[in-house]
């Protein structure tokens, strides 16, 4: 992560963003990477469920899959822009679909990120779709308040690993995809375990998803 991407997640601790796709894997996936980056998450498998979490709070951005079950997520969209609200909404395609994304680019999507997803561009879009809404984005310096878990006392590569580790990489999948050595990213791992008080990946995956 840049130093730039850096300082906007310390700007955005309190912003939410809430993924909302059919698949429980790609859904435990993002919400680790987005709470990574400093934001608060929530997902939901349906549209009904979805819905009902709306009601109860509104989220900073919304990553809607273009298929969400039975349910189509251009359908879902048009529901959520009905509500004339600011915020953005970023569409998964599971593959490329040009007509569906261009439709969702009418319908007011910021973007539409197909699958596998190039998660460094993805933050990207994310964070310069909530700069430009003066009202969901902070100039000031970052607020105070309890770090979550411990994930600021992790360095950028610590997040890095974290993030492969818990997207179920082994030691040199994970040293494959950072260039760096297996016995390394043990040696980040072991750090980040005990920063976070992690006794196993098991307790990790526990604690970032409901940190």
């Amino acid at each position: 992560m840049s130093d730039e991407m850096y300082h906007q997640s310390s700007l955005l601790r309190d912003r939410r963003i809430h993924v909302v796709d059919g698949d429980l894997a790609t859904c435990e996936a993002l919400s680790i990477l987005f709470r990574l980056e400093g934001f608060q998450t929530a997902y939901s498998l349906d549209a009904g469920q979805f819905l009902a979490a709306l009601e109860q709070r509104r989220p900073d951005v919304i990553v809607l899959n273009l298929r969400v079950g039975a349910e189509s997520g251009l359908a879902l969209l048009r529901r959520i822009k009905a509500m004339r609200n600011t915020m953005p909404v970023f569409m998964l395609a599971d593959y490329p679909q040009v007509e569906a994304a261009v439709m969702a680019i009418k319908l007011g999507a910021s973007d539409v990120v197909s699958k596998p997803i190039d998660t460094e561009s993805f933050l990207a879009g994310i964070f310069e779709a909530l700069r430009a809404d003066p009202l969901t984005y902070f100039t000031g310096a970052p607020r105070r308040g309890v770090e979550v878990y411990g994930f600021a006392q992790l360095t950028p590569r610590e997040r890095e690993v974290l993030q492969l580790i818990t997207n179920g990489q082994s030691n040199k999948e994970a040293g494959r995809a950072l260039g760096i050595s297996p016995r390394t990213v043990e040696v980040h791992r072991a750090r980040v375990m005990e920063k976070l008080g992690a006794r196993n990946t098991a307790d990790l995956m526990r604690i970032v998803l409901t940190g």
